[in-house]
């Protein structure tokens, strides 16, 4: 058994090899990206949880006879968050595994 071909196995070895491909888009690329994406998700689910209060502020206020339209609104804006605390836990718990690596 040869040890150069166990050390040819190693993590750093395979990124420097990925690294010098000039047709992959680079890592800053998809950070840059999945940044936007979540920016674009929190301004969603603010703007969700904007509207259930102006339509339940409403309801209150006697402005407005539409109850079934604002309780729609309401769940829409709960099930919004639910989903976003759910992908923070998972961005949460996926960033704790990365920092338990031994590299």
């Amino acid at each position: 058994m040869n040890l150069n071909s166990v050390a040819d196995i190693t993590l750093s070895s395979h990124l420097k090899g990925l690294t010098g491909s000039p047709s992959a888009p680079s890592v800053q690329t998809f950070g840059n990206q999945f940044a936007e994406a979540l920016k674009k998700s929190l301004s969603e689910v603010n703007q969700a949880q904007l509207s259930a209060d102006h339509a339940a502020e409403q309801i209150a206020a006697g402005e407005t006879k539409n109850l079934h339209g604002a309780m729609i609104k309401l769940e829409e804006a709960d099930i919004s968050m639910r989903l976003m605390v759910q992908v923070r836990n998972k961005a949460v718990e996926a960033y704790q595994e990365i920092m338990r690596m031994q590299v």
